[in-house]
């Protein structure tokens, strides 16, 4: 049985794409060929061409390794801005409720 296609938005998708051409420009400007970005990546050629052409069905730690060996920044942040601003955001993750639930269904009692 052939998997359905996922509908995305036109902002994921262009997102994807542009993030796979970024990941390929700095990937030449670093002289590097598609197979030794991804052996370091630690990913396959096809996968590595997928998340190139912007497939939005690679997986996001297969996206973000590539960009990462490639020299692209992610959150326009250094790395220990990033650190930090994990930190940051981890600790207002833990005031934050477990779950959020739908309030109950109103009772009509307007007679």
């Amino acid at each position: 049985m052939p998997k359905k296609a996922r509908p995305y938005s036109r902002y994921a998708k262009d997102a994807a794409v542009l993030l796979g051409q970024l990941i390929h420009k700095a990937r030449i400007e670093r002289k590097m060929t598609a197979e030794e970005l991804a052996i370091r990546a630690g990913l396959s050629r096809g996968l590595l061409r997928r998340v190139e052409n912007g497939d939005l069905g690679c997986t996001l730690g297969a996206v973000f390794e590539a960009a990462a060996v490639a020299g692209v920044p992610l959150f326009d942040s250094d790395e220990r801005a990033l650190t930090s601003a994990l930190a940051a955001n981890s600790a207002v993750m833990k005031l934050l409720p477990k779950s959020v639930r739908t309030s109950p269904e109103t009772v009509d009692d307007d007679f």
